[in-house]
């Protein structure tokens, strides 16, 4: 098989070139990429920020609801002997 002329260092000569090129390659694409970036007029812009509405959601307060019950115990009555009864019965 053919070995081609030159030696190791000729060989490693060829790639640092080739690969310099590939850089220089690499750069003008992006230059020319971003040419209006870099040598683009700026223009004024005026940059007005929205005004934030600030609303404030209070919750519903929950409301628990309370029952308060009463209840009355009276003492039961007592029953009046006959001879109280009479006696109601003829004091005018």
């Amino acid at each position: 098989m053919g070995e081609e002329k030159g030696g190791f260092f000729s060989q490693i000569k060829n790639q640092i070139i080739t690969t310099v090129g590939l850089i220089i390659t690499a750069a003008g694409g992006l230059v020319i990429t971003n040419m209006e970036a870099i040598f683009g007029v700026e223009e004024e812009t005026v940059v007005e920020q929205p005004m934030m509405e600030q609303t404030i959601n209070i919750p519903e307060a929950t409301k628990d609801t309370v029952v308060i019950s009463k209840t009355i115990v009276l003492p039961p009555k007592e029953e009046k002997t006959e001879t109280e009864k009479r006696k109601e019965e003829f004091s005018w």
